[in-house]
């Protein structure tokens, strides 16, 4: 498992726009990469929302937001545009992120068992460390925990 002080796993991933997210691109600058279960439904929506809303404030403290689901860039689109959302989304249909990250695992809900995202969040260093995780996240105001920490390790801009 991944822990803090360890290089960020590289990806390069579709976005909702049509283009590309790759970490490498970021270089530099603060990154919190948040992955999330699946475009549209309620936590999700909810964790996307406050993202969104606070996305001025991490360009401020010099972070870029990108959340990463294995919803395809058509799903993130309409997403995005159904809830005005200002923020990157990754589309990481073959879980390739998530495996790297150590997010895609065994859930059970309703007596099932299944494969799924681990709601995370990693903070990424301008250097590519990770300077912070947060697993199994519960969505209302984790991004405004975030940010705390974003503004507490003094990123530059």
């Amino acid at each position: 498992m991944l822990q803090d002080g360890d290089l960020a796993p590289l990806f390069d991933l579709p976005s909702d726009g049509g283009d590309r997210l790759a970490l490498a691109d970021f270089r530099g600058r603060w990154v919190v990469l948040y992955f999330y279960p699946k475009d549209d439904t309620e936590g999700c929506t909810i964790e996307a929302r406050e993202f969104s809303a606070l996305t001025a404030d991490f360009a401020a403290a010099g972070a870029v937001v990108i959340g990463v689901s294995p919803d395809g860039p058509k799903s993130h689109h309409k997403f995005k545009c159904k809830y005005e959302l200002d923020l990157l989304l990754a589309a990481d249909e073959e879980k390739t992120a998530a495996n790297a990250y150590g997010v895609w695992v065994e859930k059970k809900m309703y007596g099932k068992t299944f494969m799924g995202v681990e709601r995370a969040t990693f903070l990424v260093s301008p250097e590519g460390r990770l300077a912070r995780t947060w697993r199994k996240v519960s969505p209302k105001g984790h991004a405004a925990e975030v940010l705390d920490a974003v503004k507490a390790a003094k990123p530059s801009a």
